[in-house]
């Protein structure tokens, strides 16, 4: 004798809430874009003040805005660019947070 058939529903996939930790699209990045305003020794110090590299990294990153226009100076999680861009931005520079 067989066992009655069961129905069972199947329930439709619930839509996930759409939650920003950075790990969906990539890191987050803060770019900062060249100015004619600025000395290189300015940018370099608040650089190394808002992301904490050092010297050396630094310069090549204010080489890679004076000639490239802009340079990505910082990835990592939302929060964080957001709070190195407020860094730097303090002092005039111009600087995104983005993808």
């Amino acid at each position: 004798m067989e066992a009655p058939a069961v129905d069972r529903a199947v329930a439709a996939p619930r839509e996930r809430e759409k939650v920003d930790d950075g790990a969906v699209g990539g890191p987050w990045k803060t770019i900062l874009f060249n100015c004619d305003c600025h000395t290189f020794d300015e940018v370099e110090k608040i650089v190394m003040k808002a992301t904490r590299c050092t010297l050396s990294r630094a310069r090549q990153l204010s080489w890679e805005v004076h000639t490239r226009g802009q340079a990505v100076i910082y990835e990592g999680a939302r929060e964080r660019c957001e709070a190195v861009a407020e860094v730097v931005g303090s002092v005039g520079l111009r600087v995104d947070v983005d993808r």
